[in-house]
């Protein structure tokens, strides 16, 4: 099994920055998707950003796209999300996410991590 452990969340005001980290250890596969989701007050969870395990394929919702990036690095298990431009729209409860198949677009997450709050101030 994997666990999945999030990072640095916190509070921002409006067009400020924030890095989120998903650190991955236990039985990982040589070729799962990371990702994330968010999930704000009285919303449905809701897809955010996904990549691919060798980091080539990216795929950002509308709401993000332009203002967040994924990355990730195999060699510690880490995928990031760069957050900037920052909106009060953004504030939300952020879920990493990881597809042992493999799949990105869309990703159908098999795990998932205990999440990490990110609080933008208008």
């Amino acid at each position: 099994q994997v666990q999945l452990v999030e990072s640095g969340g916190g509070l921002v005001q409006a067009g400020g920055s924030l890095r989120l980290s998903c650190a991955a250890s236990g039985r990982t596969f040589s070729s799962y998707a990371m990702g994330w989701f968010r999930q704000a007050p009285g919303k449905e969870r809701e897809f955010v950003a996904a990549i691919s395990w060798s980091g080539g394929n990216t795929y950002y919702a509308d709401s993000v796209k332009g203002r967040f990036t994924i990355s990730r690095d195999n060699a510690k298990n880490t995928v990031y999300l760069q957050m900037n431009s920052l909106k009060p729209e953004d504030t939300a409860v952020y879920y990493c996410a990881a597809d042992l198949e493999g799949r990105w677009a869309p990703m159908f997450p098999g795990y998932w991590g205990q999440g990490t709050q990110v609080t933008v101030s208008s």
